[in-house]
């Protein structure tokens, strides 16, 4: 197994990178593969990850610059390029990065192209809920969607949920305004049909307050509402645990209480750190791309890793080609 990384993709480049990239080569030994400015990367590393592979790339796609502009596409120089051709070139099993969304999707669509039969790739995410995990998609990838986009990421979702949760025949629900058929914007009734007579174990309508319940082990919606979604969720974690931390330190009761509770205060924060998922996966391309926050510190990018490693060990793309077929959408969306 090959893993790459992008040395070169978050706000603290290449730091961050540099310290999980020494971690994982450690306990993984030479999987990882790193892609940046070597002789920088090098000089910092030295010899403290035996083994560890780095492939140069003399450019940077920057989190300010779009792809329309760039010419990533044109051209394989940034590292974002570079890694991903490793991928397509079958040199790498997948790509993880902490740099421009946009760039990332552009520059794999490119050069990896979409899984036969899907119009568009879709972030996902893990986001933790009641009893558990649920997969979310689209949270960021497209903000203006169709009905049959919402009906791809539902089964792309399903397949997800079941190798990366372990969730068999995992419950689908359709994000929406109220639990009522026919409730939602214009998008969200015509989609529900489509959901409806899938295949999918498909719920319904879910609220927000079902999808934080457990109720759903999937929640499909566009692009602009899951990045709102993610969004505030994380905000309303980052909320809860800095005002408990707040109310716990007050005073030496709430001091002595919190030290009694520790353990179970240290459960809710890796619960609700979204550093313990570390990606979201582009699903739809031909090949395993991961997108990780460009705020990510080097814990985060540790378990962008492990959860790309996952990934390619439970065999997800070729699982993702086959339910396709399975499910008989194949022909329906190409209608």
């Amino acid at each position: 197994m090959r893993i790459v990384l992008d040395a070169m993709g978050s706000d603290q480049h290449p730091q961050p990178e540099i310290e999980a990239a020494i971690e994982l080569t450690r306990e993984f030994g030479p999987e990882l593969i790193l892609v940046g400015d070597q002789p920088r990367l090098q000089e910092v590393i030295g010899n403290r990850a035996p083994g560890l592979e780095i492939v140069h790339a003399p450019e940077i796609f920057g989190m300010e610059e779009h792809i329309s502009t760039h010419g990533a596409l044109r051209r394989a120089q940034n590292s974002m390029g570079v890694g991903i051709d490793l991928v397509k070139d079958g040199k790498a099993d997948a790509f993880v990065s902490a740099g421009n969304t946009g760039g990332v999707m552009g520059v794999a669509l490119a050069r990896l192209g979409r899984l036969s039969g899907l119009k568009r790739p879709a972030l996902s995410v893990l986001f933790p809920v009641q009893g558990g995990r649920c997969v979310a998609l689209d949270i960021g990838a497209n903000a203006e969607c169709k009905p049959e986009y919402l009906l791809q990421f539902g089964l792309m979702g399903s397949v997800y949920a079941e190798k990366a949760l372990g969730v068999q025949n995992p419950r689908v629900g359709l994000l929406s305004n109220g639990e009522e058929e026919g409730k939602g914007n214009e998008l969200v009734r015509n989609t529900f049909p489509l959901l409806a007579a899938s295949g999918l174990n498909f719920v319904g309508n879910v609220e927000g307050k079902e999808v934080f319940g457990g109720k759903v082990d999937v929640v499909v919606t566009d692009g602009f509402t899951g990045n709102v979604l993610m969004k505030g969720s994380e905000a309303v974690a980052k909320l809860i645990t800095d005002r408990l931390r707040e109310e716990l330190m007050a005073s030496w009761r709430t001091k002595l209480g919190a030290l009694l509770a520790r353990p179970a205060f240290a459960e809710l924060r890796k619960d609700l750190d979204p550093r313990e998922v570390g990606a979201a996966p582009l699903l739809g391309l031909n090949g395993l791309v991961f997108v990780a926050h460009g705020r990510s510190d080097a814990r985060a990018l540790v378990s962008a890793v492990k959860l790309a490693r996952h990934s390619v060990e439970v065999g997800l793309l070729d699982y993702l080609r086959a339910a396709i077929e399975k499910k008989g959408l194949l022909s329906f969306l190409r209608r």
